[in-house]
């Protein structure tokens, strides 16, 4: 997953703002008041979004480098059953 700088910034806004539109849909059946609703709502939706900044630099740290994965990966050499032949060898009818 390779995402530039703008595009993780645009996903992680719009984690906060889903997560602070449904904050407001349930204070606001809540008999609270307005200025307690827009604070929680505010609140919620600053903490998610640097929940979720957070939780994307522990799955990058975590998730291993390319570099790593192609180190660390085996070349096999198909087994063939067939016997090795120079090109003077080919049958041509």
């Amino acid at each position: 997953m390779y995402l530039s700088v703008p595009r993780i910034l645009l996903r992680h806004t719009v984690v906060a703002l889903l997560n602070g539109v449904i904050t407001l849909v349930i204070l606001l059946i809540a008999p609270l008041g307005l200025p307690a609703v827009i604070t929680h709502t505010l609140l919620v939706a600053g903490a998610s979004l640097v929940s979720s900044a957070l939780v994307d630099g522990v799955v990058r740290f975590l998730s291993p480098t390319p570099t790593v994965m192609l180190g660390n990966a085996k070349v096999e050499r198909p087994a063939s059953t067939l016997s090795r032949r120079q090109l003077d060898d080919i049958d041509r009818r």
